[in-house]
């Protein structure tokens, strides 16, 4: 018999404003995250923990440069 899969345990992501589209964030049985963003919650991203951390850096880089 096989065990349930558990319900995602989505996290808004503290850089989300009240109010506003935001983003969550869960991970998965097998090593990957899922993100959604909340006016489209049925759309889920899935990605990897090395392509998220390479995104997140490339948007920190952009934002650092950007006046």
């Amino acid at each position: 018999m096989t065990e349930p899969i558990p319900e995602p345990n989505w996290q808004k992501s503290t850089y989300s404003e009240e109010g506003s589209s935001c983003v969550y964030i869960t991970t998965g049985p097998t090593d990957t995250i899922h993100l959604r963003e909340s006016d489209t919650p049925e759309e889920i991203l899935t990605t990897g923990r090395p392509q998220l951390a390479a995104l997140i850096a490339a948007i920190k880089a952009t934002a650092d440069v950007t006046p």
